[in-house]
């Protein structure tokens, strides 16, 4: 599936949601189902700057698709970073750098956001598209 594929089906999900209870409960589920990143990860290096709580970030290419990993010690920033893999793991590095992350706006995520979490979820896409930018080089 391609970026926007993902994206369509994301914004499908929250849709189907009466109101944002409901929704952060979805995002809180899509936390418990992330895959945990290596302990050796969770250092100061891949903390994402910028978030109220911690969050970690890892990407590894394999083959020519960037894999994230991630974790965080909040359960809602959890289900954040939750989405933002979903639409962007096991994708090409060239396609994530020009991926549109409209999708954040369509599910309303950032209006119901503290502006802190607002900032970290900038800062958490910014971080991985920084990934992507990264092992793009390497591959040209």
């Amino acid at each position: 599936m391609t970026i926007k594929d993902i994206q369509d089906d994301i914004v499908a999900e929250f849709a189907m949601f009466e109101d944002w209870m409901q929704r952060y409960e979805y995002m809180i589920e899509l936390g418990k189902s992330l895959p945990l990143i290596d302990e050796a990860y969770k250092t100061d290096d891949y903390i994402i700057k910028g978030c109220q709580s911690k969050v970690w970030v890892h990407a590894d290419l394999e083959e020519d698709r960037l894999r994230f990993t991630a974790d965080s010690d909040a359960i809602i920033t959890k289900g954040i970073i939750a989405i933002l893999i979903r639409a962007f793991s096991n994708q090409k590095p060239q396609d994530i750098i020009d991926a549109d992350t409209q999708f954040i706006d369509e599910i309303g995520l950032k209006e119901h956001l503290s502006p802190t979490r607002a900032n970290g979820l900038v800062s958490m896409i910014k971080q991985m598209k920084l990934y992507a930018v990264a092992y793009q080089t390497q591959l040209n």
